[in-house]
């Protein structure tokens, strides 16, 4: 289920640290140690899928289970969307072309002032 070679399985399983936002059987999320917005999160599943391109119908479940998961770390974390101008960006970034840099399925959670200029 994880790979010995991963920088995140070693990270869901503590062998490497980590600042911790959220833990389960399933998932872990922290902090990213280079952040691109002031709130910035990764949610990765414990399972190690290579890339959202790697799932299978198998793996739906779990990838649903990750989005529904995103918005209740993003409340526990205070930038929930509550109207207005509130709110927070997810990103999954697949393979090279789109800027995936670890092989791992994960989901990013930003908030803060934008250091994106548009919608992308």
């Amino acid at each position: 289920m994880a790979d010995d070679n991963c920088i995140f399985c070693k990270i869901a399983a503590g062998t490497i640290p980590s600042k911790k936002v959220y833990e389960d059987d399933d998932f872990y999320a922290f902090h990213d140690i280079n952040p691109a917005a002031p709130v910035h999160v990764l949610v990765i599943p414990r399972k190690h899928i290579e890339t959202l391109s790697a799932c299978t119908p198998g793996d739906a479940g779990l990838v649903g289970k990750m989005m529904v998961l995103v918005p209740r770390i993003a409340a526990q974390l205070g930038v929930d969307y509550s109207g207005g101008d509130t709110g927070y960006r997810t990103v999954i970034n697949v393979g090279p072309g789109g800027g995936q840099e670890v092989y791992h399925l994960h989901a990013h959670i930003l908030a803060g002032p934008r250091p994106w200029s548009r919608m992308g």
